[in-house]
């Protein structure tokens, strides 16, 4: 039985155009992601981040290779991943309450159930107070928490974010950082997050995979040893911005062998 929330096993992913030219984005990819793990992925653009999130969403089937939550091997979207992407990707003409609601709903379960799972939700993203309002009467900040409102509502094993705050303001992302990373304390659940910033990556994660630029540059692993809190002014986070930044820009080097450790 494995003890792994995530398991990437040698995964190849590639890409072939009109004119027959094949690009691979992700070549033998290998790594494990544990239980109630927080792990960032960061590379330049085309490096291959968004492709492994819907490689897990289960939105893409990878051209070799598995990947399994658990012990079950990804074969399609599922209930046991949510995904919140950059994009709020709310129905406007629902309020936020039925935007939340909408999962359970889908899955029949009964309206008083409904209504608790809503009520909890809301209230651990600050959102109850506003449960009746349409997306167009709220800030942009809080649209995000109506859609991590909306995952967290079907209790995934595995949750996809997908720069999920990057069309944000700066005081605005670093409040909803502090806000994610309590959620994710309570809910106990393992988040893989796609992030261009060095900065949120080592706020948030545990550790921290940098993707090469190319297939032939190995990606890297990094382990967070931070405590939280976390003072993004400290010596400690400092020096941890200077090594995840030294190893996006090694990671333009050709090197040999895709297995992260």
């Amino acid at each position: 039985m494995s003890h792994a929330a995530l398991t990437f096993d040698r995964v190849r992913q590639q890409f072939t155009s009109r004119s027959n030219v094949t690009t691979t984005v992700l070549d033998d990819l290998s790594l494990t992601v544990a239980p109630n793990e927080f792990l960032c992925v960061l590379g330049p653009s085309g490096c291959g981040k968004s492709t492994l999130l819907n490689l897990v969403a289960g939105f893409a089937r990878p051209t070799g290779g598995t990947i399994r939550v658990g012990d079950r091997p990804i074969k399609g979207p599922g209930p046991d991943r949510g995904v919140v992407f950059q994009q709020y990707a709310l129905f406007p003409w629902f309020t936020v309450e039925q935007n939340v609601e909408l999962g359970p709903r889908v899955r029949r379960l009964p309206a008083e159930q409904r209504r608790v799972r809503v009520d909890d939700v809301l209230r651990r993203v600050g959102l109850y107070e506003q449960r009746s309002m349409f997306p167009r009467e709220l800030s942009g900040g809080m649209r995000q928490r109506v859609a991590i409102a909306r995952t967290l509502i079907n209790d995934p094993e595995v949750i996809l974010m997908d720069e999920p705050f990057g069309a944000l303001d700066a005081q605005t992302r670093e409040r909803m950082q502090n806000d994610l990373l309590t959620v994710w304390q309570q809910q106990r659940c393992t988040v893989l997050f796609v992030t261009h910033s060095v900065e949120e990556a080592v706020a948030l994660s545990d550790r921290i995979l940098v993707l090469g630029a190319h297939p032939d540059c190995a990606p890297r692993l990094i382990t967070n040893p931070l405590d939280r809190p976390r003072d993004n002014l400290s010596d400690e986070f400092v020096e941890l911005e200077r090594t995840v930044r030294s190893a996006l820009q090694a990671a333009a080097a050709p090197q040999e062998g895709r297995h992260v450790a």
